[in-house]
Formats: C-alpha cells, sequence, structure tokens
C-alpha cells in the first residue's frame, strides 16, 4: 500500500471529522485560481485533475492528480501566499478536502503519520526532478519515453491532449509515438 492510502486510511478511521467538504467539479471546473491564497489539501476520490501556470497567454500544465492523488497548490499551502498556479479539472471529479493546519496537526501527532508524510515530500521531490530532466530532453520521443516508462497509467487515467501539452508536443505527435509504442 502505497504512503498516501495509508495516511488516507488513518485519517478516515480516527479523524474523518477533518475533512472540510465533497467538492463535485465538472470538466474544465477551476478548483484553485491563480492568485488566489489556498490552504487546502485535496484528496481525489475519482477523475482527473492539472496543475497549471500561465506565461505569456499560454497555459503549461506542470503535474496531474487523479483517484488516490492528494494536491494542494504547494506554494500558497506552504508560505500561505497567493498562488501563481491553478488546479483545473480535466474529467468530471470528485474531491475532498482538509484545512492545511489540520492536516498538518494530524500529521505531526503521531511519528508514523509524519514519516508517511516525509516519504510523500521526498518522493514530490524526485518527480519534480525528474519532470526538469524531462523537459531537458529535445527529443519528443525521449520524453514520451521517460514518462511512460516512469508513469505508464498516466496514459490511462489523463486524456492525451493534456499529456501532450504537458510533454511539451503536439497531440498528433503524442498519437505518432504511443501507435508506435503498443
Amino acid at each position: 500500500m502505497n504512503p498516501i492510502e495509508i495516511l488516507k486510511q488513518a485519517i478516515d478511521k480516527k479523524a474523518s471529522h477533518l475533512w472540510d467538504k465533497d467538492i463535485t467539479l465538472s470538466r474544465n471546473d477551476i478548483l484553485v485560481r491563480t492568485g488566489s491564497t489556498d490552504n487546502w489539501i485535496y484528496y481525489v476520490e475519482s477523475g482527473a485533475l492539472r496543475i497549471c501556470v500561465e506565461s505569456e497567454n499560454e497555459i503549461h500544465t506542470t503535474r496531474f492528480a487523479y483517484r488516490g492523488s492528494l494536491v494542494a497548490v504547494l506554494d500558497s499551502f506552504f508560505r500561505d501566499t497567493p498562488t501563481i498556479y491553478s488546479i483545473e479539472a480535466i474529467r468530471k471529479s470528485k474531491v475532498i478536502r482538509m484545512n492545511k493546519n489540520d492536516f498538518k496537526a494530524f500529521v505531526f501527532a503521531d511519528t508514523e503519520y509524519t514519516r508517511l508524510w516525509q516519504l510523500l515530500l521526498e518522493e514530490l521531490i524526485l518527480q519534480q526532478l525528474e519532470r526538469e530532466i524531462d523537459l531537458l530532453h529535445n527529443s519528443p520521443a525521449e520524453r514520451y519515453q521517460r514518462v511512460y516508462e516512469r508513469s505508464p497509467h498516466l496514459f490511462q487515467e489523463i486524456p492525451h491532449k493534456y499529456i501532450a501539452a504537458y510533454l511539451r508536443m503536439t497531440p498528433e505527435t503524442l498519437s505518432r509515438l504511443h501507435s508506435n509504442n503498443r
């Protein structure tokens, strides 16, 4: 069982009242807007979300979240500042949320949960480093291959047009690469 599942089960068993509310999102609904201060951590019960940043009239997808994921706009979550990110539903989604102070109090009250939180943060850092390496590869085929080997489930969870944007290639290029990989 992965650390997110263990932590989610522990919260549900010992402190389910900390989940603030269920949120149902339709496709293209915005969960978190750029410029807002967002002090929530979200658990994705179903659907798929993308975390984006906008620059020069272009939207860049930086991460995805899908069933079983914890997600937050980390700049705002850790610093209590307005976020540069947005979180958008790319499929109909259901999430539950918890205030960061409640989440931290729960996690830091038990050394096992603190260890799980640390593992999650370490994994996130490693994933971000992998993402940076992916973007440094010039060839779309190399970028595709690295992501496919690391996260084959992504291609089942996320519509391909969003994966193409994440990999900074056209949907047609992704389709060709994906077809050749089967």
